[in-house]
């Protein structure tokens, strides 16, 4: 009975939230903080809307995610206005979302992203494929 007792409290996760005066952010005790078990994930690439195909997309470097058409995907948007040089112009975020399996549509992304939260906009750098060298031997 004893040894039941000691197995069935081994795989107990805890929960409890610990706040430490000195440290300001909420720690359960499994050690993640409560932003890491709200599900979602932070995920860093390259995001485009087009307005003539009302879509938007946004790059990483191993996948392509369609992203929802909603009011924070609008709000990143208008952020990410003044890098772009075109409409094509992709611009370097980071986000946090929820990923969510695209079953609906043949011809569309496998998975598509919901925006909950921006965290970051950088400027997009020139592509070495964009700048003409000239030069003489």
């Amino acid at each position: 009975m004893l040894v039941t007792v000691i197995m069935s409290c081994k795989d107990d996760k805890k929960t409890d939230i610990d706040t430490g005066e000195e440290n300001q952010s909420i720690t359960a005790k499994d050690g993640k903080t409560s932003k890491q078990n709200d599900g979602l994930i932070a995920i860093q690439g390259e995001f485009l809307y087009s307005k003539v195909d009302n879509a938007a997309v946004l790059k990483t470097p191993t996948q392509m995610y369609g992203v929802v058409l909603d009011k924070k995907m609008m709000e990143l948007q208008k952020q990410i206005e003044s890098y772009k040089v075109d409409e094509y112009t992709m611009v370097p975020v980071t986000l946090r979302g929820r990923i969510i399996k695209n079953e609906k549509a043949e011809n569309e992304w496998k998975n598509k992203i919901e925006i909950k939260e921006i965290l970051k906009i950088s400027k997009p750098a020139p592509e070495e494929s964009d700048i003409i060298k000239l030069g003489s031997k």
